[in-house]
């Protein structure tokens, strides 16, 4: 059987088209699935008979089987989540004052090769499904009891590698019919794959775009992220600013600070000087550390140091309040504890 969580809008209303259903009955499936949170289409009362055991025939809405689910000091919680598969997967839903954020994985493992990153210690077995992806919502969601209102594409893996799925989840969970979250609560992060930031920027979505960055030069950037080797600065850069030109939005460049590594003020003065004129901001991350890795946190004096850095020089620039450190729900630190 196929899973509803599978389709976007118009793929289910032309589905309903397709087997003689009416286009509007999409969207009472959507709502109810979405809205309601319903998984038993018995139960979904406005649809007739007939329709109601079409659906029970045909699909099925999979919720993942919470393993593991951890709470931090700071009240952040992550979820170790099994698929249908048996494979292990890491979500993260975070509380800010503005609302609730969810942290999805849209791979198993990572290929990108980043020196610093546990989610990497796994290579990629595969992608996530779409509907993989919309239940790391849909099932925290229905687990909290609460609504989601802001997701970023974050987690493990790079979500340009998975390209298809990862916007058909956007496009799913952006419905004003369904799970409704707004394109701009919504942020994907990439570690710069040019060909797909430009297919990005042609989407006509409001989504906001990240960049991790996280070193000024090549020399240094190959270091830290293999994937420079193969798409080094430059090529990164010409795709956001192509991305730029298109949208008419800021981009976010992301750089966690490395104690001694990349957190030189020389360094902010390069930084500044590579980014100026381009419509961003930088959003810079102290380290957390990963015990299979040698790599310190930049300590605060320093971190501050360098912010203060890029804004003298005419670079916005933030310094991220990071969430969840305590139970290695923080950024750089997912990974599927349970195989460790």
């Amino acid at each position: 059987m196929k899973d509803l969580l599978n389709y976007t809008l118009k793929e289910l209303e032309d589905k309903m088209m397709t087997e003689g259903f009416k286009k509007f009955n999409a969207r009472q499936i959507y709502q109810w699935t979405y809205k309601k949170k319903e998984t038993d289409f018995t139960n979904m009362s406005n649809l007739s008979k007939n329709l109601r055991a079409y659906l029970k025939e045909k699909f099925v809405i999979n919720t993942l089987t919470l393993k593991i689910r951890q709470l931090s000091n700071d009240g952040t919680e992550k979820f170790l989540f099994e698929l249908e598969d048996g494979n292990i997967i890491e979500t993260v839903l975070m509380r800010h004052d503005y609302g609730l954020s969810v942290c999805v994985t849209t791979q198993l493992g990572c290929n990108m090769g980043c020196s610093f990153c546990a989610s990497g210690l796994y290579k990629k077995t595969r992608d996530l499904t779409t509907s993989e992806i919309v239940s790391q919502v849909y099932t925290i969601e229905q687990l909290i009891k609460e609504r989601v209102s802001h997701v970023v594409v974050m987690g493990i893996g790079e979500p340009f590698d998975n390209y298809d799925n990862t916007m058909r989840f956007l496009k799913i969970i952006n419905s004003p019919h369904g799970q409704e979250i707004g394109a701009r609560h919504m942020t994907v992060s990439t570690s710069g794959l040019p060909k797909q930031i430009r297919a990005f920027a042609n989407e006509d979505f409001q989504v906001n775009l990240a960049i991790s960055l996280h070193a000024p030069n090549n020399k240094l950037r190959t270091k830290l992220m293999k994937i420079n080797e193969t798409y080094p600065i430059e090529e990164v850069l010409d795709a956001v600013k192509y991305y730029i030109d298109k949208t008419n939005r800021r981009v976010t460049f992301e750089y966690i600070l490395l104690k001694g590594v990349n957190d030189d003020k020389s360094l902010a003065n390069e930084l500044s000087d590579l980014l100026r004129g381009i419509n961003c901001y930088v959003n810079l991350i102290r380290y957390n550390s990963v015990k299979e890795f040698d790599y310190e946190g930049t300590e605060d004096d320093t971190a501050n140091t360098f912010k203060d850095q890029l804004l003298k020089r005419g670079i916005n620039a933030t310094l991220r309040q990071e969430k969840g450190s305590d139970i290695d729900a923080a950024c750089g630190q997912l990974r599927s504890k349970e195989l460790d």
